[in-house]
């Protein structure tokens, strides 16, 4: 699975989320529990970013050289 289809997941995961802590079905144990999940599915969406934006480092455009 590739990087964007990874964040992609988790987007999708954390709309869930939403939608459920937006109905008012669930109860308050399992509404914090909830919370905590997206909190920590959060920070692994903002790592997996990060470490794709690392990796999509443009090359030089045609012509350009690099300065020593």
């Amino acid at each position: 699975m590739s990087s964007v289809e990874r964040l992609d997941e988790m987007i999708g995961r954390l709309g869930r989320a939403a939608e459920q802590l937006r109905s008012g079905e669930l109860s308050p144990d399992a509404a914090a529990t909830l919370v905590e999940d997206c909190a920590s599915l959060a920070t692994q969406a903002a790592a997996e970013l990060e470490q794709l934006t690392r990796a999509e480092v443009p090359a030089p455009a045609p012509g350009q050289d690099s300065l020593l």
